[in-house]
């Protein structure tokens, strides 16, 4: 059943009845995924830290008088602009041109603020019209008490459980890559999901692997991995608490995306002591050039170099041991504590009433 409305509705009572107890509304999706988690943990961080009273909600109706926060365009293009007593920022991940940008671009003298979370999106943003000065660029961040490396043991026993070839590497891909909630059959191709399976094809013909799949929407995957024959898993959409024992099996997490404002993947893998392989999206050229060269990254639409770059870690065990420490020392500068810290001090303490 699709509770959607009865959440929009309970939320636009909470506007109502108790949205002037907060100086912050972030506005998040009903659906529980990336955005939503990005939304609650944000907000939690900033109360944790007594920086202002914050609070999640899936609609902006009865909202005065406060800092409205938009966790994505599809949020904004759904509701619009509410009461001109707000204060209104837009996250804004990923470019992609659209038609229905040109609502941004009408509205944005209202915008306080649009954030994103890297470079490529900030230039993007720029080419597009969007005033540099109002442009934040803050990365996103990761929940180190969720996602942290378990015990060689645990690993063990998690693999066992989940049936997991002992004898094969196994390669993740936890991501929504499927157009729409529903099976996914039409790929999502800034995500890259062709450039995947043809990854996983070069891989499969000269190791052994096994490929674990999460997230919603991976028809496309799955149905192209049947297709070449490689043995796959796919665990379902699983909550944020559960994602850590599912990174914790992998030997690899590969990303493959042509358009990305993250991906949280890079930081959770990280944080997780996963060897990490991308493609040049999102966040991973700021990670690269501020603090880890040594980033396995390719080219976008480059499949051979990303396979390369896999053999790389498969070959060489202590290779991948010193990759996994370097990223692990890195990630430290990522916990949500530390990024809500950076949305108060660049943003929010400026908006405040």
């Amino acid at each position: 059943m699709d509770y959607s409305k009865l959440i929009i509705l309970k939320d636009l009572l909470g506007n109502k009845f108790f949205g002037s107890n907060f100086d912050l509304s972030y506005i998040i999706e009903t659906k529980d995924w990336s955005i939503s988690w990005d939304g609650r943990q944000i907000t939690r961080a900033l109360n944790r830290q007594n920086l202002l009273k914050a609070r999640t909600a899936t609609c902006i109706w009865g909202l005065k008088k406060q800092i409205v926060h938009y966790g994505s365009v599809n949020l904004l293009l759904a509701f619009g602009l509410g009461n001109q007593s707000n204060k209104y920022i837009l996250t804004w991940f990923h470019f992609v041109p659209e038609q229905r940008n040109d609502y941004i671009r009408q509205i944005q003298p209202r915008l306080s603020f649009v954030h994103t979370s890297c470079e490529q999106t900030q230039n993007a943003l720029i080419d597009f019209g969007i005033d540099p000065a109002k442009i934040k660029v803050i990365p996103l961040g990761v929940d180190l008490d969720i996602f942290t490396p378990l015990s060689e043991q645990t690993k063990k026993e998690i693999r066992t459980k989940l049936g997991l070839p002992p004898d094969r590497f196994i390669i993740g891909s936890f991501q929504k890559d499927g157009v729409g909630w529903g099976r996914g059959l039409e790929p999502k191709l800034i995500k890259g999901p062709d450039v995947l399976v043809e990854v996983l094809k070069i891989l499969s013909g000269n190791y052994p692997i096994f490929v674990l799949l999460a997230g919603p929407a991976r028809g496309y995957v799955k149905k192209a991995l049947e297709q070449f024959s490689i043995p796959f898993l796919d665990l379902g959409n699983l909550p944020l608490t559960q994602m850590n024992w599912a990174y914790s099996v992998l030997d690899l997490y590969l990303i493959t995306s042509r358009v990305e404002g993250g991906p949280k993947a890079i930081l959770e893998a990280m944080a997780c002591g996963v060897p990490l392989v991308t493609t040049k999206v999102g966040m991973a050229p700021d990670i690269q050039k501020q603090w880890l060269p040594e980033l396995l990254m390719a080219d976008i639409d480059n499949a051979a170099a990303l396979a390369d770059l896999c053999a790389r870690v498969f070959n060489n065990k202590a290779f991948a041991l010193q990759i996994i420490q370097k990223q692990q020392q890195i990630v430290q500068h990522f916990s949500w504590e530390e990024i809500a810290k950076a949305y108060f001090e660049q943003i929010y303490s400026k908006l405040l009433y």
